[in-house]
């Protein structure tokens, strides 16, 4: 198989470089339909029981997409010049094509501006809308009104936000629903016919999403444009879901186009720097945008779409591709030197003899650190370690490709130009030979240092963390937080009866009637007609006789509670509604008879308002829907929800069955929670596969334990110090303990082959550290050193993550090349894993 290969990649170069081309333009086709995601489904973990329950609380409750737009008018706000401005606005947003309705201020009841009886306040509603509303007494209606504050209008009544609701995706909705009934069960469970309907519906969720995406995108453009057109008359900021989503996809496609091609751009310096030699920059670039091509077309073939989490997969494969050609390049050039017989073929042919073996093995221990992802419970990191894994192998297999073949093309030229001495090997050879006691040391005391620090590792995270306080949707979270409350929704539903208990008959005409006997109904309705009682209590609609007072004591108890926890902003539920009646009717409560009337002359329109999105009452239950402010900085997810369930349990006797959570807010942490699960899982799982591998590659017990410890070191000092820095395990930085691992074993690899090699040669071990710190050590370096000033650029990003990733994978591979080039030899030199030296 080897000759085959050499005789082709030598011999008949010019077919190897155009069946090459044929790949990248095959694939390339392709790339057009290659596209990002940052939709809720890259925030969730598979098979998540919550997921299902969001889903149905979305079914039942109607929950809509929608923005906020924060509004502070350079005027006071309610002024007849501001209102029309912020009129102006509602009108322009309200004619985009996607957009079913804005609320505003401008439009909401003002319930005691009519000062008439309750009984009429429905034919008698007034808004800021009519022409002649009083403003400061509208101001004082809006600020007072438990629904509106903190939701339309800030404590202050100087910021006003208006809500851009979309128009549902019912086609996507219902494609949706139907897609989580297969895949919530099992795949043997399923007919034939069933996976088929399945596979199908996969393909229509894809295309309907994406297209949802687009629409999206395009809404939010649409709105900042119309925004653009106000900013000189407000401070004018934008958040919400939907918008954090976008951004997260258009901070992704900044940072791929300008720190790409900054990367890109440093890489060629540094290769033209350490190398001078225009081939020894064009064949790793080549292969680079070979590789990128492929695996860009292969993902779009695929329909893979890359999600923030692995956004940055071209840039890790651009690490590994560069990494093979140095390495390849390095043996060259040793070759150059050592035995000048050689001819340019033959030195090539040596070349990929002596390289292929542990650049095939680097590649297939890379291959199982990213691939160890797929034991993750969460579909983009799954696919993100898929997408690694296709990368690394085509990468190996095209470099393998484009290098030989072009440098048999490539006239032999002189290396004495080439040549540029590095001292930084030879330098920790020195250091390792004469304070070898001393590496061991440090390596203890960092093991120590990380193990304290792993400790300290959390997964807490919040969305304004990702971005930097210059950008809009920082500012945007920060002003909805404080003024307008809160950003995360989450959801608490009440079952007011335990799940396996029927609901108790509450309609009892005969209750009812003795309720009529007691109730001075002239003092709160005003005079109605008698037949218009009759007539209304003579229908048995249970609807009207579910609203008990037990049940709304309840409600407004726990509606209370929940709007005490300094972590929550807005709570809408019911106990909203009834702290408004309460208000209205002079602070006192309404009996049941009371509440039945009042449910019975709600318009429609009013019911599916301030009702039907928090009441079930089908299914006794009950809805509270709360914004959480992600800005506080005691927030801590996990905890809030469990001292939720717990309290809501004991405070108001509940059983567990009784209280459910649910929400973008409880998915997010879902998330987080298996972030920390997957690292523990994935980093043990890479460590034991690597290990066995190890023993196979080495065939030694004792090369493999040594082999082994400075990838442990590397990892564990990563996440260490993010402990100790209190950087939170995201999705962004779960990937770096792959790449620690990953990068560390390909320099062990390489270092421990030619070791063993060149160990036979010089019977010291010394003496063969020296030789292999000059060779082998050289590449190493070369390597690293293109790798962390190329990712050091990614500290000027906005986007948190990416700087993340680029400090934290430019710091793993600097420990991976100390410790591969200090404590490796250093383990080495004292265990002697390959017999004892010669004198």
């Amino acid at each position: 198989m080897i000759n085959i290969y050499l005789q082709l990649v030598l011999k008949k170069p010019k077919i190897c470089l155009f069946l090459v081309f044929l790949i990248t333009l095959s694939l390339g086709w392709f790339t057009q339909y290659f596209r990002l995601d940052a939709s809720s489904d890259t925030l969730v973990v598979e098979g998540d029981a919550d997921l299902e329950l969001a889903r149905q609380t979305n079914d039942r409750y109607g929950t809509s997409n929608f923005v906020f737009i924060s509004y502070s008018p350079n005027s006071p706000l309610f002024e007849e010049a501001s209102l029309g401005r912020l009129r102006e606005l509602r009108d322009s947003l309200e004619l985009m094509d996607r957009v079913s309705s804005v609320d505003s201020i401008l439009s909401v009841p003002l319930l005691k501006v009519a000062n008439v009886p309750l009984a009429e306040l429905a034919d008698n509603i007034k808004t800021l809308d009519d022409p002649d509303v009083d403003l400061q007494a509208a101001r004082g209606d809006l600020s007072s009104n438990v629904a509106y504050r903190d939701l339309l209008l800030s404590e202050d009544a100087e910021t006003t936000a208006l809500i851009v609701n979309f128009a549902a995706t019912l086609e996507l909705d219902e494609v949706a629903d139907q897609r989580a009934e297969l895949r919530v069960r099992p795949t043997v469970d399923l007919s034939p016919q069933q996976r088929e309907e399945l596979a199908a519906l996969e393909i229509e969720y894809r295309e309907l999403n994406t297209r949802a995406d687009i629409n999206q995108h395009d809404d939010i453009a649409e709105i900042r444009s119309i925004l653009d057109g106000y900013r000189a008359d407000a401070v004018i900021v934008m958040g919400g879901v939907p918008m954090i989503a976008d951004d997260l996809i258009t901070f992704v496609q900044n940072d791929l186009q300008t720190f790409g091609l900054a990367i890109l751009v440093f890489i060629i310096f540094t290769l033209g720097y350490l190398f001078r030699k225009v081939r020894y920059v064009g064949i790793p670039l080549l292969s680079c945008a070979v590789t990128a091509i492929c695996i860009v077309g292969l993902l779009g073939l695929l329909d893979w779409p890359v999600t923030v989490i692995s956004s940055n997969f071209i840039s890790l494969l651009l690490i590994i591709t560069i990494s093979l050609n140095v390495h390849l390049i390095v043996r060259y050039r040793e070759l150059e030197t050592i035995d000048t017989a050689l001819s340019h073929q033959d030195r090539i042919r040596r070349t990929l003899q002596d390289m292929v073996k542990p650049c095939a093995y680097t590649t297939l221990t890379t291959i199982v650190a990213f691939g160890s992802l797929v034991s993750s419970e969460i579909p983009p990191i799954i696919s993100f370690g898929l997408m690694m894994v296709m990368g690394i192998a085509l990468s190996f297999f095209l470099t393998f490709l484009v290098f030989p073949a072009l440098m048999s093309l490539l006239q032999e030229s002189k290396s004495s130009s080439s040549k540029r001495k590095v001292d930084v090997t030879p330098y920790l050879a020195a250091i390792t030979a004469r304070f070898g006691k001393g590496v061991l040391v440090v390596a203890m005391l960092m093991f120590i240092f990380s193990v304290v620090g792993l400790n300290r590792l959390e997964v807490e995270n919040s969305f304004i963390d990702y971005f930097d306080e210059s950008t809009e949707i920082y500012q945007g979270m920060v002003s909805i937080d404080q003024n307008m409350g809160g950003t995360t929704p989450l959801d608490v539903i009440i079952n007011l009866y335990p799940q396996d208990e029927a609901a108790p008959l509450v309609s009892n005409i005969d209750a009812v009637d003795q309720l009529d006997e007691e109730l001075p109904i002239d003092d709160f309705f005003m005079e109605q007609d008698e037949f218009f009682f009759e007539e209304e209590f003579s229908q048995e609609d249970e609807e009207n006789y579910w609203f008990t007072t037990d049940k709304m004591a309840l409600i407004l108890a726990i509606h209370n509670y929940l709007d005490e926890l300094p972590e929550t902003g807005k709570i809408l539920s019911l106990g909203t509604v009834l702290q408004l009646v309460y208000e209205l009717n002079d602070n006192e409560p309404l009996d049941n008879l009371e509440l039945a009337l009042l449910y019975s002359l709600l318009p429609p329109d009013y019911k599916d308002a301030l009702i039907t999105p928090y009441v079930s009452i089908e299914n006794d239950q009950v809805r509270f829907s709360i914004r959480v402010i992600e800005t506080n900085p005691d927030l801590v997810r996990n905890e809030l929800l469990g001292k939720i369930r717990e309290e809501l349990q004991q405070k108001f006797d509940l059983s567990p069955d009784q209280v459910q959570l649910t929400g973008m807010f409880v998915l997010y942490n879902n998330m987080l929670l298996s972030l920390f699960d997957s690292q523990i899982l994935t980093l043990s799982l890479v460590l034991a596969v690597i290990f066995i591998m190890f023993i196979i590659l080495f065939r030694s017990l004792k090369l493999a334990v040594l082999g082994i410890i400075p990838n442990i070191l590397a990892a564990s000092t990563v996440l260490g110090l993010m402990g100790w820095l209190n950087i939170p395990l995201d999705m962004m930085t779960i990937t770096i303990a792959a790449i620690s691992v990953g990068i560390g074993v390909d320099n062990t690899i390489h270092y421990i082959h030619r070791f063993k090699v060149q160990y036979p040669k010089h019977q010291n071990y010394r003496k063969t550290m020296e030789y292999c710190h000059s060779s082998i050590g050289q590449a190493m370096y070369y390597t690293s050193f293109t790798i962390i000033v190329g990712f050091s650029i990614l500290i000027f990003s906005n986007f948190i993550p990416t700087i993340y990733f680029g400090l934290l994978t430019s710091l793993a591979v600097f420990i991976a090349l100390t410790g591969a080039l200090t404590l490796l030899p250093q383990l080495l030199i004292s265990f002697k894993p390959l017999g004892k030296e010669v004198s």
